[in-house]
């Protein structure tokens, strides 16, 4: 059933109850698995995620053969649950869609992180999605960013991700279009969106993918409401970690 987009102007709800700039819920844990160098378990609405972190650790399988190169490797390895989505369908990580999320995520995080302090060493991210509704690429972008920092590897700055869409498709030409923030699924299935990241609080991005066509007079008005978006999960991502540093030092002040 074609989604109703009368009902996304500015001035009216979404239809989960949102403004067309405001984010779903956004909670976020770090350190969740004991026995990893780095950890993260988030939730951007009931889209889950859990990121792993190994490393940096000298790679494996060489034999000697290879010394590496002067920089680390980051290695990005993602498994979507089969009960995640309505589908039920399992994605192998041969797929083509996880195999691009992989190396989009793999490019972002090689040009962010401090690799040079780690030669011959390899850093191997593992997303394992638990539940998918919308915003998956920005949701895994955004627990590997937590799972760095609690693994102690240096970077530039937080990589902050989010979505944005257009009420409009690429066929029926509205130029009243309105841009949209943060799309579940439905949205997503309906819109054109694209998946920005931002490097901290500025407006440098990191990582803008586009998998959906759209008039390109809407682009600049999307791409802004995304930026926006993503100074906005900074701010939530920031509070995590402040507030896990604030335990550590709690508990070992006691």
């Amino acid at each position: 059933m074609p989604l109703d987009t009368a009902s996304y102007s500015l001035a009216l709800l979404r239809l989960d109850g949102r403004r067309w700039n405001e984010l779903r819920r956004l909670t976020a844990q770090i350190s969740t698995q004991a026995a990893a160098d780095g950890s993260s378990y988030l939730e951007m609405g009931n889209t889950k995620v859990i990121c792993t972190v190994s490393g940096p650790t000298e790679p494996k399988g060489t034999g000697g053969s290879r010394s590496g190169g002067d920089n680390a490797e980051v290695r990005v390895e993602i498994s979507i649950a089969g009960f995640s989505g309505v589908d039920r369908k399992k994605r192998s990580r041969n797929d083509k869609r996880v195999s691009e999320m992989a190396m989009t995520i793999a490019n972002t995080f090689t040009n962010t992180l401090f690799i040079n302090l780690y030669p011959h060493s390899t850093i191997t991210l593992s997303l394992h999605v638990l539940s998918q509704d919308g915003s998956l690429l920005a949701a895994l972008l955004n627990a590997s960013t937590l799972a760095l920092v609690d693994a102690g590897i240096p970077m530039r700055d937080y990589i902050c991700s989010c979505t944005a869409g257009s009420t409009s498709s690429y066929s029926s030409n509205d130029e009243a279009a309105d841009p949209l923030l943060d799309l579940n699924s439905t949205e997503e299935q309906e819109l054109p969106f694209l998946t920005v990241a931002t490097l901290g609080a500025t407006d440098d991005v990191s990582a803008l993918v586009m998998e959906t066509r759209v008039q390109i007079g809407r682009l600049e008005g999307m791409l802004a409401v995304g930026v926006d978006g993503c100074k906005q999960v900074r701010e939530i991502l920031d509070g995590v970690v402040r507030a896990r540093g604030k335990k550590i030092l709690k508990d070992s002040g006691s």
